[in-house]
């Protein structure tokens, strides 16, 4: 079937080419930006700017409140998305198509709106803007997503096999752990890392939910750019961008994420 599909036009691989060019080349242009240093008659390479990171205390603290934030909410978000999904497709109640629907809120609503609203939550309930609030906010953004992985994995289950494990005397807890839980292992890898990168590079929620010494990377880094762009900034934003692509290529490459797509697949093939 594949042989003897019609090549595309050649002007559709011009406005292809055209488009990864707008995509990438500013992020190429900031990449060499942060290898090179102007002196007064030359350029030359050079490791300096990264080296000015690495020795910079401000930045390591503000990296290490992104590992945590991120780490907390990639946790939090999957396993509150997990338990929401198995009790909206394993559960019959009135409004569950209501209830599902809301549940996808964060995916449609703007994330300006999303941040103020948290923020006057936050304000009425009298919770000093920190780290806390930080990773609530994250959670409440980025359980949306998880819960939409897990969901997706979910409905392309056989739920004859608990059906099985129950009528074998197996108990609920039993079935979850036992069963369950293993077979939605691809769809809890990824919806941990895609929490976890959804809250590393955030900004917006991030800035309106934080506190006083609760900076994280982003927010140290629009800090700095107000100062002036350097090439230190570049060196640092090369930096974020290489540690998210990481993750991406650890998640397109590993078995969960495949598995995942295989099983997505298939069930739209069933339907």
């Amino acid at each position: 079937m594949e042989k003897h599909r019609p090549r595309a036009p050649a002007w559709c691989f011009a406005i292809l080419f055209i488009v990864l060019i707008l995509l990438y080349f500013p992020l190429f242009y900031m990449m060499a930006g942060s290898l090179v240093e102007k002196t007064t008659d030359e350029l030359r390479l050079t490791l300096r700017w990264y080296q000015d990171i690495m020795s910079d205390r401000e930045l390591q603290d503000a990296l290490v409140r992104s590992l945590i934030v991120a780490v907390c909410n990639g946790l939090l978000s999957t396993i509150l998305g997990a338990s929401a999904a198995i009790t909206i497709m394993r559960s019959r109640f009135r409004f569950k198509r209501s209830l599902q629907t809301l549940s996808t809120i964060s995916l449609v609503m703007p994330e300006l709106v999303f941040a103020l609203s948290l923020l006057s939550w936050f304000f009425i309930l009298k919770l000093q803007l920190s780290l806390l609030t930080v990773i609530i906010a994250h959670v409440s953004f980025s359980l949306s997503f998880t819960l939409l992985v897990i969901m997706s994995r979910l409905s392309s289950l056989d739920f004859s096999i608990e059906e099985a494990a129950q009528d074998l005397g197996a108990s609920s807890w039993v079935i979850l752990r036992k069963i369950t839980l293993p077979l939605l292992r691809p769809a809890l890898g990824t919806a941990f890392i895609l929490a976890f990168l959804l809250s590393f590079d955030d900004f917006l929620i991030t800035f309106f939910t934080g506190g006083v010494g609760s900076d994280t990377l982003p927010i140290k880094l629009y800090a700095s750019m107000k100062i002036g762009h350097t090439p230190k900034l570049n060196a640092l934003s090369t930096l974020m961008i290489l540690f998210s692509i990481s993750f991406i290529i650890i998640l397109a490459r590993s078995k969960s994420f495949k598995d995942l797509l295989s099983s997505s697949s298939e069930s739209a093939q069933r339907e």
